[in-house]
């Protein structure tokens, strides 16, 4: 059983450069919200394959979750994948579905996540956290869009 949440944000930027900025883990420490760090697993363009570990501080602690991208097509969808298993939730997958859409220089970006893999009491907390997900993935693309849009007026 999975858990679905959907978030949706629209953007004062092209497609392009909403895509571009979701996959640009080098600036994500000027918009994302506790970011401690991000460390690559691998090199080069980020690529269907790529992974990398996310430390944010949550809740006065440090944690860490590994991220894989499943699938890109450029400028219209990001897939990426949480293995839950491998950081500190410790259970679970996470799949994060981003969908652009654009008309003229506004974008909107529909972010569609899902929780799976929960069973016995993780399961109901699950549902409890897919809440807490939701609102956090919100911040985040509010937070992207604001600096995306705050960079865009600054450079024109």
């Amino acid at each position: 059983m999975s858990i679905p949440f959907e978030v949706k944000r629209n953007f004062q930027v092209s497609k392009e450069e909403a895509y571009a900025s979701l996959l640009d883990l080098a600036s994500a420490k000027q918009w994302m919200q506790g970011l401690v760090g991000i460390e690559r697993m691998d090199e080069g363009p980020i690529r269907e394959g790529s992974q990398w570990r996310e430390t944010r501080k949550m809740f006065g602690k440090e944690a860490s979750e590994y991220f894989e991208v499943v699938e890109l097509k450029e400028p219209d969808k990001i897939v990426l994948r949480c293995d839950g298993t491998k950081g500190t939730t410790g259970k679970g997958e996470f799949i994060f579905t981003y969908l652009l859409t654009s008309s003229g220089n506004q974008t909107e970006v529909t972010l569609l996540g899902e929780i799976r893999g929960l069973t016995g009491l993780s399961k109901l907390f699950g549902k409890l956290m897919a809440g807490v997900f939701k609102k956090a993935c919100a911040k985040d693309l509010d937070s992207l869009r604001d600096y995306l849009e705050k960079n865009k007026v600054a450079s024109s």
